[in-house]
């Protein structure tokens, strides 16, 4: 006999095929899934106990996961410490004087040859120029020579009232430790007299520092004065020069400027003393002694007894 089963009729075998449906959860269009997709937003539910968990409670390996799934860095317990490049730390390419400046005529042979040689020097300057034009169009170092002069002596005026919020207005960072060293325990009296030569601007250099853009540019300006100069001690004690005469003084001042620096100013940077310059006439120091133990056991003349005569009174 053939038997002929449907689904329906296997209840006797304890299977139930009759309520089996197969379900397919897709849209019938293909098109527009993407935005279709868009339309549902997945919604991390915050999870309130973890919130109000203290946080002593969390281990190092909690809080680093919980950081990095936020794209927050660990906290540091160092710091850099900020700084501020505002002046460099010497004299690139410093200018060499030529033996005998301020002696030597140029109509002679060597000071024709000094001429020879400050032309040759003269296109590095072009070059640096050139660059401190970029920072500012209208520069003139003819002009120069003016607000130099101005700032020498502001800076030495600083020096005698010993200003020192004014003398790093007018002196770079690199010499203010030397400008402060020299002045203090000490009066001094300067008085600028006047020029003999006009004062000219002899070198001029520039340099990058960490990056390209950020720019010094130094001027060594040529001054031919006579000044007045005299220090005294802080005893008052005069150990240097004199306030009625006055000397001819040749110095190589070096100015610079942070051009990179918005609001950069024109400082004295250093001085150049070159090697055939005479060395100058040594301060007069005064000196606490201390007496050694002979020297103080030695009576004086007071304490000694006076002399017996020779001749017998008798």
């Amino acid at each position: 006999m053939l038997l002929t089963f449907c689904a329906g009729n296997l209840w006797f075998l304890g299977i139930n095929l009759g309520g089996v449906r197969t379900t397919i959860n897709k849209h019938w269009n293909p098109k527009f899934k993407k935005l279709r997709s868009q339309k549902v937003l997945k919604i991390d539910l915050p999870d309130y106990q973890e919130l109000n968990k203290p946080f002593n409670e969390f281990t190092r390996e909690e809080i680093r996961s919980r950081m990095k799934e936020r794209g927050l860095l660990p906290n540091r317990w160092w710091s850099d410490r900020p700084f501020f490049i505002s002046s460099t730390g010497s004299v690139f390419e410093p200018y060499v004087p030529p033996e005998g400046d301020g002696k030597v005529s140029v109509i002679t042979a060597q000071g024709a040859k000094q001429k020879l040689e400050f032309v040759e020097k003269k296109g590095k300057s072009m070059m640096a120029l050139r660059k401190i034009r970029n920072f500012e169009e209208d520069f003139n170092y003819k002009e120069f020579v003016k607000v130099a002069q101005d700032v020498y002596i502001q800076a030495h005026e600083a020096m005698i009232n010993k200003d020192r919020d004014k003398i790093i207005q007018f002196i770079t960072e690199r010499a203010y430790p030397e400008v402060v060293n020299n002045i203090g325990d000490k009066t001094i009296v300067w008085e600028f007299v006047g020029s003999l030569e006009p004062p000219a601007v002899v070198h001029l250099r520039c340099t990058d520092v960490i990056t390209r853009e950020n720019i010094f540019a130094q001027i060594t300006v040529r001054f031919h004065t006579q000044q007045i100069l005299a220090v005294y001690d802080r005893f008052g004690r005069l150990m240097h020069g004199s306030e009625t005469i006055p000397k001819d003084v040749l110095e190589y001042v070096v100015f610079e400027k942070h051009m990179a620096n918005k609001y950069g100013r024109w400082r004295v940077h250093d001085k150049i003393i070159p090697d055939w310059m005479p060395p100058k006439e040594p301060s007069l120091r005064t000196f606490a002694v201390d007496l050694t133990d002979d020297e103080q056991k030695v009576p004086s003349v007071q304490d000694q007894p006076p002399a017996l005569s020779s001749a017998s009174t008798g």
